[in-house]
């Protein structure tokens, strides 16, 4: 039996291995390293306004840029494994994800109809992109819009009389993943003549984090900050729900209410990750797992936790990526697609017998 850990020790321990990881990606990049730790923190701070910026302008740049990548991955690292553990929890189920269920492609599908509507064609379309007003509102808007309608029709299809079925689950949420995918493959085939369109929307179904900016990573943080006020709201009704969800209501807890508030929660969570860094997937699956099996089951701990988790989940997947593998171009969601992927296999496998019953 593994030995826990007390969810406040291991909360501390995450607080400080996030901007230490954070710390390293400002010093460490594509390019030559900045000189010194100092040069770094100075560099940082002028890129949040906290001080003047460094004595020379192209590595003010780098270290700004490099600290916009490491809070962008820090936050859709966070977002993911927080939605990721209220849909575990919501469908109590720990083989749930977001992008197992669909949810990450339904952002990415909403996220792709924001571009077509609001961005435009042309060859400056990923400028408009970045910095116009509607595409700033409109892509996250669009990415929840899908994230949450996908949750929901899963939510739907998968419940008969108030029980979910994991086959019927894991079925759906392959299918609607399948149908999405279907649907952005026409969407791209549509604009398969304009590079810049067809680029952008190619960029979410991978993932990506390069030349993220400020808005990007204040989206992700932003969103996340308002899904983890839902915490106090559902972490002890979701730990009752585990039982079934008539017990739970037997014990006063009010299970459409909650449903819905960790459904919305976990959705706008996945939009914003996807929104600002496109569709990395298994995040949202492996994170929660590794922090169960840490410190226990009880959400009031593991929906911050895996939050915490899972920024240093992605920040350290970003860093090793990019010192170990320098000149690769290797996307997040790649990089997480090949992590994620044997975990899952090892977990049907391990699960095999159960399986075997369904």
């Amino acid at each position: 039996m593994t030995r826990r850990i007390a969810p406040r020790a291991l909360g501390l321990l995450f607080i400080v291995v996030v901007p230490v990881l954070a710390v390293a990606a400002v010093r460490c990049g594509s390019t030559d390293s900045v000189p010194d730790l100092a040069t770094a923190l100075r560099g940082a701070l002028a890129a949040l306004h906290l001080g003047p910026p460094l004595a020379a302008p192209d590595q003010q740049a780098i270290v700004a840029l490099r600290l916009w990548r490491a809070l962008t991955a820090a936050g859709v690292g966070a977002a993911l494994g927080y939605s990721g553990a209220l849909i575990q929890g919501l469908f109590r189920n720990d083989l749930a994800s977001p992008g197992i269920l669909g949810i990450s492609s339904g952002a990415s599908l909403g996220a792709a109809c924001a571009v077509l509507l609001f961005g435009g064609y042309g060859p400056n379309l990923a400028v408009r992109a970045s910095a116009g007003l509607p595409n700033l509102v409109a892509i996250p808007l669009f990415a929840f819009a899908g994230a949450l309608g996908t949750g929901a029709l899963v939510w739907i299809l998968a419940t008969s009389k108030g029980r979910v079925s994991i086959p019927a689950l894991l079925l759906i949420g392959i299918a609607v993943n399948t149908f999405i995918g279907g649907l952005l493959q026409l969407v791209q085939s549509l604009v398969i003549g304009d590079w810049e369109v067809s680029r952008s929307i190619l960029a979410w179904t991978f993932g990506t984090l390069d030349g993220r900016l400020a808005w990007h990573a204040a989206t992700v943080w932003i969103a996340l900050a308002l899904t983890l006020l839902v915490v106090p709201f559902v972490a002890w009704e979701l730990d009752l729900m585990q039982a079934g969800l008539e017990d739970a209501a037997a014990l006063g807890v009010h299970t459409a209410r909650v449903r819905w508030l960790a459904l919305t929660a976990a959705s706008l969570a996945a939009a914003a990750s996807v929104a600002v860094a496109g569709e990395i997937a298994f995040v949202g699956l492996v994170v929660p797992h590794v922090v169960r099996a840490l410190s226990g089951p009880s959400h009031k701990s593991l929906l911050v936790l895996s939050a915490l988790a899972g920024a240093s989940f992605l920040l350290s997947a970003d860093l090793a990526q990019t010192v170990f593998l320098r000149g690769v171009p290797l996307q997040p969601g790649v990089v997480m697609s090949l992590v994620g992927g044997p975990f899952f296999v090892l977990l049907l496998w391990r699960r095999r017998r159960e399986i075997g019953v369904w």
